[in-house]
């Protein structure tokens, strides 16, 4: 593939790249750059982050599970292009020396570029935008200090360069190529392997139903780190816009299979906040900017935590294969672990939820606050009318083989009065609905009590009781 993109400030073109060589790789193999660090290299420690610019922005974005083509077009900078040209340090630079928040260093390339996103971005919650970096030696407080030391300093001029060049009629990128030195005129047939529309995605992968199809590769990107598959027909979405469409009217909303859960977080914090902050905890900020709420549901896992939350909503999930498009409740999507209801060559288009008054609460148990694997999520959304329960939506994710409804539990409560003896007689209806595993995460008696306890917990907040530990001050 013949990529280009801005490194550091200055133009790279790169012909028959292989498609599924991670950016870490190259940096630190081909190019030298070793600031980024190799550590975990499955997307956790946040030592290889880099900063990615595009059009709608700059992002801290994890370098070891992100491949090459998904740069064609951007800016990238790495730590060494942090500093000035004439080796001037940026304000966070700076800071971190005058508050001692490097020790070791080996994680310290990693918080200066995700120290440097946020300076850009004016954004203040350190707390949320390093939890993607891990540090084993400062114990963190000298890290936030030089943070908060840096937020006025102005943003070096160098830093704007990369948005001002993108914006630049004139700076001119290549087309993307399937293969070969020449590459393709611009007035060629569009690469299979990065499709512009989502009808030249849906005609390619009805064709080729053994395709990946890569968003973000917050996922498929740990079968090659860890993994070590060889992906032989990767297709890459980044420029499938009509993929990462938000459309909002007075029914519904539908969103887009390849809108990232950072734009997932902002648009739920107005209309489902509690959503809004169970994504707060969904992965790190350098995954939420890559991962896209399709791919989360795609993969089918049972401890992804968008599905209870969209099956609780009474969410309708819209999939596509060729010209064939149907739409199914998100909940019948998931058959059983590992299976789906999903044909060869079909993919997922879209999400769409109902508008209604927010009644809806997630709760999202693991053992770290931030960016862990949940051992249970559970979201309610229960509407009373006249004291009574009219309706109830429960879904649970970490409890079963796939996400679930608690159709059982449900029925218990509908019809009956919105109290606490309904709460506690509903209890003998979980275990008609779950019967949960054990593993390292919690045992299967842990789970369905937690699960019991969250329904308590709902009617309690319901009834404006402090239920948050996070909102508890001495």
């Amino acid at each position: 593939m013949n990529i280009t993109f801005l490194l550091n400030g200055e133009t790279v073109a790169l012909q028959d790249a292989a498609p599924t060589q991670t950016l870490l790789d190259w940096l630190r193999e081909t190019r030298g750059l070793t600031g980024t660090k190799e550590g975990c290299n499955e997307g956790d420690c946040g030592a290889c982050t880099v900063l990615v610019t595009d059009k709608n922005g700059t992002r801290a974005l994890n370098a070891c599970i992100l491949f090459l083509p998904q740069l064609h077009g951007r800016a990238l900078r790495t730590v060494e292009g942090i500093s000035g040209p004439d080796g001037a340090l940026h304000p966070v630079q700076s800071a971190m020396i005058e508050h001692h928040g490097s020790q070791c260093g080996f994680c310290t390339p990693g918080f200066i570029a995700s120290m440097a996103a946020a300076h850009l971005n004016c954004e203040t919650d350190h707390d949320r935008t390093l939890a993607g970096n891990l540090c084993r030696c400062t114990g963190y407080a000298p890290i936030i200090r030089a943070a908060k030391a840096a937020e006025k300093a102005p943003v070096p001029g160098w830093m704007m360069q990369d948005r001002q060049m993108l914006n630049d009629p004139d700076f001119f990128l290549p087309e993307i190529s399937s293969g070969g030195a020449k590459g393709r005129g611009a007035d060629s047939p569009p690469s299979p392997l990065r499709p512009k529309t989502t009808d030249e995605l849906a005609c390619y992968y009805a064709q080729n139903p053994d395709a990946a199809l890569i968003a973000g590769a917050t996922d498929i990107g740990l079968w090659v780190t860890k993994g070590l598959r060889d992906i032989a027909k990767p297709v890459f979405l980044a420029d499938c816009t009509d993929l990462q469409q938000i459309n909002i009217n007075k029914d519904h909303i539908r969103i887009g299979a390849g809108v990232t859960m950072s734009r997932m977080h902002d648009l739920m914090r107005d209309h489902h906040p509690s959503y809004a902050a169970m994504i707060r905890r969904y992965g790190s900020e350098q995954v939420r900017n890559a991962a896209t709420l399709g791919g989360n549901i795609a993969n089918g896992s049972p401890i992804g935590d968008n599905p209870p939350a969209l099956i609780a909503l009474g969410a309708t999930l819209h999939l596509r294969r060729g010209e064939t498009q149907r739409a199914i409740p998100l909940e019948a999507f998931f058959l059983e672990y590992g299976k789906q209801d999903r044909a060869p060559g079909e993919f997922v288009e879209a999400v769409s939820i109902p508008r209604a008054p927010d009644r809806l609460r997630c709760y999202k148990l693991s053992k770290r606050f931030d960016q862990d694997i949940s051992a249970v999520c559970g979201c309610f959304n229960i509407t009373v009318e006249g004291g009574k329960v009219a309706s109830a939506r429960i879904a649970f994710g970490g409890m079963a083989g796939t996400p679930k409804h608690a159709s059982h539990v449900e029925a218990a409560l509908i019809g009956q009065d919105w109290g606490e003896a309904t709460v506690r007689a509903a209890a003998p209806a979980w275990a008609q609905d779950f019967q949960p595993l054990s593993d390292m995460r919690a045992s299967g008696g842990y789970r369905l009590s937690a699960a019991r306890n969250m329904l308590m917990r709902y009617f309690l907040e319901d009834r404006g009781a402090g239920v948050c530990l996070h909102e508890v001050t001495a």
